[in-house]
């Protein structure tokens, strides 16, 4: 099986990566680049098993890092931008780096105690574009595999480092993600991938690098606009692309001369996860796009399940069935098995899997199960083996002794034209227990007054039933999500 690094030696010509900025790169060029980072992290004293740091916007830097540190056995953290001094401080500390690479603007407003280097001049860092500049452009001998060492989003609490052991063994495509990828219809040779998310969080990130380990070029973009993911997409001839629902649901929002405007028959593959995507929003991409649009569930800790649109279609809000070497449990309370039908907790283990949370042993322990592990969410599987999410477990709303599904009645208020984003919470109510909250986004120009509650509730009473129509809407101008698309719910719940 090929990887980057063949690709690069069989043919260094072809375009590897198009930054957002214009500047680009060829496989055998951002090879050279992260030889010589290579030897000079070498240099600096890191060696197997150590981190590298970085903090820096979808660009050539953050795959000359991620490759300079994947063929030498460390490990390589990517760090969310958005972040401020003392968390890029705490990701530092906690995962032990050993080396901090930020863009300028980031690293004039952190303080670090270890080697550091600015993209851009910034007091106190060397100089990351002539780092590495007289180090030799030839690999190093022999290359054996690091790994992405990611964060959780913290959507629940602080966030922990997902670390996995290193192999010892060359650098290599992980076969539950060629497994994945095949299922997708992503094949090796040539293709081009829309990275149109940030690529510090873990699927597009992991998309676009298998992407390239595949021989496909990658096209940046630097936030995501929906006509202009069109406009990349007939432009590039786009095969691929990894998109989140709040995409879906901005790109489906445009007029339909806009999105008639452009050719996306080259899309191959329109892939989505991480956040769960509405049915009614969903059949619509694929009535527009064609049975192209595919979905996984996972998170940081590992993939578990794929379907792919046509198998979506026959049972519409499956995540599908697990992958080849996916284990998978459903539990009760009391630790259970549950039958099929009934809903549980979601338990997964895989050679992919991660066990452990750094520095945690506690979340460690409390998201096991012997060797399955949980991310904590809910759901249940049919008689076929499919797999359909409920929600997370923590955001489940007991009302009257009743669980209540946020997803459910989020999937249903996003049906509504005035609606542009909407998340659903349990807040204490002294008779039922909890009380059902919607937080509205409503479209712009529309008024977040009463008769818009009315409206929404109205919407809600006739297709669910009473108690899971919200007992109250709030309005927002916008709501805290991950830019993967994740609701922050403990955020909502602390206003």
């Amino acid at each position: 099986m090929s990887t980057f690094f063949d690709v690069a030696e069989q043919d260094p010509g072809r375009l590897a990566v198009l930054a957002p900025d214009g500047t680009a790169a060829t496989f055998g060029e951002l090879a050279a680049r992260a030889n010589r980072l290579t030897h000079a992290l070498h240099r600096l004293g890191l060696g197997p098993g150590d981190g590298v740091v970085a903090v820096v916007h979808n660009g050539l830097p953050y795959f000359e890092l991620l490759f300079a540190t994947l063929q030498a056995g460390m490990y390589f953290t990517p760090v969310n931008y958005r972040s401020s001094p003392a968390e890029i401080a705490y990701v530092v500390a906690n995962s032990g780096a050993r080396v901090v690479v930020a863009d300028a603007d980031i690293a004039r407003g952190c303080d670090l105690d270890v080697p550091r280097f600015s993209i851009g001049a910034a007091d106190g860092w060397g100089d990351y574009a002539s780092w590495g500049a007289d180090e030799p452009p030839a690999p190093p001998e022999p290359r054996t595999a690091g790994q992405t060492m990611l964060y959780t989003s913290g959507t629940t609490g602080r966030p922990k480092g997902v670390r996995r052991a290193l192999s010892g063994r060359p650098p290599s495509l992980h076969p539950i993600h060629r497994d994945l990828l095949a299922m997708f219809g992503v094949a090796p040779g040539p293709g081009v991938h829309l990275v149109a998310c940030p690529l510090y969080h873990a699927a597009p990130g992991s998309f676009a690098v298998n992407a390239l380990h595949l021989g496909h070029s990658a096209v940046l973009m630097d936030r995501f606009d929906a006509e202009e993911t069109l406009r990349l997409v007939e432009r590039h001839r786009v095969t691929s692309t990894h998109l989140v629902p709040t995409m879906f649901h901005r790109m489906l929002r445009l007029p339909e001369a806009v999105r008639s405007r452009y050719d996306t028959a080259s899309l191959t593959s329109v892939i989505h996860g991480a956040a769960p995507c509405p049915p009614e929003v969903k059949e619509r991409m694929i009535g527009w796009l064609g049975p192209v649009v595919h979905e996984y569930y996972g998170a940081s800790e590992g993939l578990i399940c794929g379907v792919t649109a046509e198998e979506w279609l026959a049972a519409p809000g499956t995540v599908g069935r697990p992958l080849p070497g996916v284990r998978l449990k459903l539990l009760d309370d009391d630790g259970v098995d549950v039958p099929d039908g009934e809903p549980g907790t979601i338990y997964f283990s895989s050679a992919h899997t991660a066990l452990d949370y750094l520095g945690d042993p506690e979340k460690t322990a409390a998201a096991r199960s012997g060797e399955y592990l949980t991310v904590g969410d809910f759901g249940y599987r049919d008689a076929e083996g499919r797999v359909f999410l409920l929600d997370r477990r923590t955001d489940l709303i007991l009302s009257g002794g009743v669980n209540v599904y946020p997803a459910e009645i989020e999937a249903r208020l996003l049906t509504h034209p005035d609606v542009a984003d909407v998340a659903v919470i349990g807040e204490p109510d002294e008779e039922w227990g909890q009380r059902v909250v919607a937080v509205v986004e409503p479209v712009a120009g529309v008024p977040a007054d009463d008769a818009l509650a009315a409206r929404l509730a109205e919407h809600c009473r006739a297709a669910l039933a009473g108690f899971k129509t919200p007992k109250r809407f709030d309005f927002t101008d916008r709501l805290p999500r991950t830019e993967s698309g994740k609701m922050m719910r403990r955020t909502l719940r602390q206003e």
